[in-house]
């Protein structure tokens, strides 16, 4: 049976699409591509706005740097606070929050005001995404029964990879028509308010059982239980490490220009390639029923990224690393869910914000870190090394994973 306050999507569990007729979850996950779909065109404006303005790469550096430090700081907060409060009211309140920031963001952009101020937006972009993040993977639990929580997290996940594919793509668009990125962040508003009316049409709630004061132990106490859940602790651990040590991505621009030798539309098909295979597998996984062997499947996929990590960094033509970069999308997507499946499926839900919370913070800090060790080793070796030394130690930390946690590796049936 359901938890308390949740809603089983209606239809066969075998039917991909039946999950679409559960209207929360469907308004939910609608108001979330909006919403994300103006984040991946802001995420371009900011970067090509700030360059634009300061000619800095390192000023370029700060749009990360400034992003992240909030996650350092508010991530086990928010998490207490996505437990002991509506998690609807909370993202309610973050969209807000959210949509107020963007209406600045445009202010400053429009006016050409110090560019200051726009770190200033985006470090309260930073904070608002933080608790955002929290109260958003906890939620979901809510909208539907565990026996479709799986295929609801594919159909979230892949909604995702449509915004991250077409985002930046129609961003830049924009940009080149108008010349103005603040048109970018004016629609982010416009999107905040859809999302924040669509949520706010969801008719479940998150009801805490007993809330919990603030305190440092029961902030933390969302890092003890990852630590005694040993499958739990595996899944992140194994993923927060593929993404650290495969950040190839990060040195595309280099690779387009002096590996592959192309230009601009060259790197934007590269670029374009990672999202583009885990919509693919969206569609695959969507039509299937949950993964009977998640444990195994999720160890296999992290070899496939690290195996085609590996490829891409030896390839010197075009069409084999869109390849390669096409099937790190695939194999990252099967992770993706399967993680996030068993995060939230093996976590009480009294404890589901916190252990979101942490699962957010490594994998976010490991996105940025993963870009920043790809950069280093191939500033003082090449690129090919970087790529490839990555690919080779995200293989390596399979086989410690399946050795150390024996538990994820016999773990059967997603949904079970």
């Amino acid at each position: 049976m359901p938890e308390s306050g949740k809603q089983p999507a209606p239809g066969r569990s075998d039917d991909p699409y039946a999950i679409l007729k559960n209207r929360d979850f469907l308004f939910f996950m609608v108001g979330r591509f909006i919403a994300s779909f103006g984040q991946q065109m802001l995420a371009g404006a900011v970067g090509w706005e700030i360059y634009k303005r300061t000619d800095s790469m390192l000023n370029l550096g700060f749009v990360g740097l400034v992003q992240m430090v909030p996650m350092f700081l508010f991530t086990f907060h928010a998490g207490h606070v996505a437990d002991n409060h509506d998690r609807k009211k909370v993202i309610l309140w973050m969209q807000v929050a959210l949509g107020v920031t963007y209406a600045a963001a445009t202010f400053v952009s429009m006016f050409n005001k110090d560019v200051v101020w726009m770190y200033c937006c985006l470090f309260m972009f930073g904070v608002a995404r933080t608790y955002m993040w929290a109260a958003t993977s906890s939620f979901m639990p809510q909208l539907v029964g565990r026996e479709e929580f799986s295929r609801a997290v594919t159909w979230n996940s892949g909604s995702y990879q449509i915004s991250a594919a077409a985002g930046p793509a129609i961003g830049g668009v924009l940009i080149s028509i108008t010349g103005h990125a603040w048109i970018v962040y004016a629609l982010n508003v416009v999107a905040s308010v859809v999302c924040f009316i669509l949520v706010a049409s969801v008719r479940a709630h998150h009801k805490v059982a007993a809330k919990e004061r603030m305190s440092l132990k029961n902030v933390l106490a969302g890092l003890h239980y990852v630590y005694r859940t040993k499958v739990v602790l595996g899944s992140i651990t194994l993923d927060m490490f593929a993404v650290l040590l495969g950040g190839a991505t990060a040195i595309l621009p280099g690779y387009a220009a002096h590996i592959l030798h192309v230009g601009p539309g060259g790197l934007g098909w590269l670029q374009a390639a990672l999202p583009l295979g885990s919509l693919l597998m969206s569609v695959v996984l969507v039509h299937r029923p949950p993964l009977q062997k998640a444990g195994q499947t999720l160890l296999w996929s992290v070899i496939g990224f690290g195996l085609a990590t590996i490829g891409f960094g030896y390839s010197t033509v075009f069409w084999l690393s869109f390849l390669m970069l096409f099937l790190c999308g695939v194999t990252d997507y099967i992770s993706v869910v399967v993680r996030h499946t068993l995060v939230q499926l093996r976590t009480p839900d009294e404890m589901r914000g916190r252990v979101s919370a942490i699962n957010s913070l490594f994998i976010g800090t490991s996105n940025q870190m993963g870009e920043f060790e790809s950069g280093i080793v191939a500033h003082y070796t090449n690129p090919v090394f970087a790529v490839v030394s990555g690919g080779v130690g995200t293989i390596a930390v399979v086989i410690l994973a399946a050795i150390a946690w024996p538990e994820l590796r016999k773990y059967g049936r997603l949904d079970s």
